[in-house]
């Protein structure tokens, strides 16, 4: 799909990740719907792109029916937005559980099935994007909240795509590892073990657009040996397990 002269509704357009999607979708001719709560980065970001601002908290369902419904012009929808507060277990609580699954997951298949569906029903060209991680395809310690969503997300997107396949409609799922500069990696201060390679938001921004113009299914954004280890722990978790034991894993997450 071109996307020159389209309207692109994008979620987490706040953080890094989601101002750099912004800014690079601009530069391709695309017209921005931005959404998060912070008021402050996306008037920044409006400013230098010509967005237009919907203030959004994607945990309050209401904001959430009021985006879905701003869909009737979109032609993309990039849901970028995501949250990792994973907290120890012995602290988690049911409000913290429900935040990272409407952020990450809920909010995510929600405005997709409603922008599906409008698409559908008037024939257009449209095409879904969902910023998931390689989270998504190995579990670590301390992140159960945030594989969780991003293993759903990752297999929602998958299907939806299979469904959509021969309809105006395409799905992409795009899967950074770790991201320098921008995200959780960098919000939460994690050190990574020596010889991990990490990538830029800007190598995200380019996922997202070469998974819209080529109708990718899946686009990893990671150096090839982190996208090699996270393919092999999803068919080999025990051995995947114990190689994280011994590099010292734990709390390490990719993506926005």
């Amino acid at each position: 799909m071109k996307i020159s002269g389209t309207t692109v509704l994008l979620t987490g357009a706040s953080g890094g990740l989601g101002q750099a999607i912004g800014r690079s979708l601009t530069s391709k001719g695309a017209s921005l719907v931005i959404t998060a709560r912070n008021v402050a980065q996306l008037d920044d970001l409006a400013a230098a792109t010509g967005a237009e601002v919907v203030v959004a908290d994607l945990c309050n369902r209401a904001d959430v029916e009021r985006l879905a419904a701003r869909c009737d012009d979109i032609d993309i929808l990039v849901a970028n937005a995501g949250t990792g507060a994973d907290v120890p277990i012995e602290e988690e609580t049911p409000e913290n559980i429900d935040r990272i699954m409407d952020v990450n997951l809920l909010a995510p298949i929600h405005l997709a099935t409603v922008f599906a569906q409008r698409k559908l029903e008037t024939g257009s060209a449209a095409h879904i994007v969902f910023v998931g991680s390689l989270s998504a395809l190995a579990a670590t310690p301390q992140t159960r909240l945030y594989n969780a969503s991003k293993f759903g997300l990752r297999g929602f997107a998958l299907s939806l795509r299979q469904d959509l396949a021969g309809t105006p409609v395409g799905v992409s799922i795009v899967e950074p590892g770790f991201i320098r500069d921008a995200g959780m990696f960098v919000n939460s201060d994690i050190s990574l073990p020596k010889g991990v390679r990490t990538k830029s938001p800007e190598d995200v921004a380019a996922g997202v657009t070469s998974a819209i113009e080529g109708n990718r299914g899946e686009v990893f954004v990671a150096p090839l040996e982190l996208r090699m280890s996270a393919t092999l722990a999803t068919v080999a978790p025990g051995f995947s397990e114990r190689v994280q034991q011994l590099i010292g894993t734990a709390g390490m997450k990719g993506g926005e």
